[in-house]
């Protein structure tokens, strides 16, 4: 069977792929367009996600006060709900930094979990801070003053629900971060069977198994350009895919080929067989120019190593060629 860096259906059997060219085209396109603006989208997703919690907060806020037969300005329901909004939102940024320190995952789980329960804390402290102050600039710009009323009292009121808040945001990005690596593909290392030999190498793997929107199909390690770090997964760089990886970069850097792959930087590995150039920067670092343009920085720290290697290389064909040159002239 051949390995490639295309798209492989699986037919039932892992040794046994059948390429589908159209679906892995037209899932890749739509992918490749959300990932390119990948991060500005998040932000518009967020921002709807927002918009549409303020308008329905605000719709139904104003529906019990008017069941409870209760004097108000109908802005006021709508300013209280969308400076909670503001808040949460500006909120997202740390939350997303801390997650990304105390992963919940299957094997940390019981170190994280404490973690943010003791977060849910601050998080309500300050989201409470920041939307009382909001509404009481926007009560003074309208010529109102704003009473937050029994600061106690409502200090525990507001955590009961910013804890669930917090743990439903939680949810979501869990959530948007599983669907968006089923759909991107997920890569897998082949794992030694329960009985009988392997089928090829575990420890220096020449293909990875991805696994893509209820599709299967094959990498093989020598079509992998360079190596990214990204939280808890390694991504790899294939013909323009990104497929992630659950592993750390020592990990990896360990069962991948060392005559191919060289470590670049702390957070980059990239395979000598893509690289087109070395451009020295003044810092002691340098940036390598991969053959389909993209740039990657090489720290100080690797960049005497892999120039080395380089070296090493170039002796060694250069002391290949004067062999055979030496052979046929003893040929003569």
């Amino acid at each position: 069977m051949a390995a490639c860096g295309d798209e492989w259906q699986t037919e039932g059997r892992t040794d046994s792929y059948r390429y589908n060219p159209v679906m892995a085209a037209e899932a890749s396109s739509v992918l490749d367009q959300y990932l390119r603006h990948r991060r500005r989208w998040e932000i518009v997703l967020w921002m709807l996600f927002g918009a549409f919690s303020g308008v329905a907060n605000s719709i139904v806020a104003t529906m019990d006060l008017e069941r409870g037969s209760k004097a108000f300005d109908w802005q006021e329901p709508w300013i209280w709900e969308f400076s909670s909004v503001v808040i949460l939102l500006s909120l997202i940024p740390a939350q997303l930094v801390f997650e990304r320190r105390f992963p919940i995952r299957l094997d940390t789980w019981r170190g994280s979990l404490p973690w943010h329960v003791l977060a849910t804390l601050p998080y309500s402290l300050l989201h409470v801070l920041g939307m009382v102050a909001l509404r009481q600039l926007v009560y003074m710009a309208l010529g109102g003053r704003y009473d937050f009323g029994h600061w106690p009292r409502e200090l525990w009121y507001e955590y009961l629900k910013d804890a669930r808040t917090y743990t439903f945001l939680l949810g979501i990005v869990y959530f948007y971060r599983l669907i968006l690596l089923r759909w991107q593909g997920e890569a897998r290392l082949f794992t030694a069977p329960d009985a009988g030999p392997p089928l090829e190498a575990v420890d220096r793997p020449e293909r990875f198994l991805v696994r893509k929107l209820g599709t299967e199909f094959l990498v093989a390690a020598r079509d992998i350009e360079w190596l990214e770090a990204a939280e808890n997964y390694v991504n790899l760089h294939v013909r323009g895919r990104v497929y992630p990886l659950r592993s750390t970069m020592t990990a990896i850097q360990a069962r991948l080929d060392p005559e191919r792959f060289v470590r670049v930087h702390r957070s980059y590995i990239v395979n000598r067989t893509f690289l087109a150039h070395i451009e020295p920067l003044d810092s002691g670092d340098a940036s390598l120019l991969l053959k389909d343009g993209t740039h990657v920085p090489c720290s100080r720290r690797y960049r005497q190593a892999l120039r080395g290697e380089q070296t090493s290389a170039a002796v060694g064909i250069n002391n290949h060629k004067e062999g055979i040159e030496h052979k046929a002239l003893r040929g003569n």
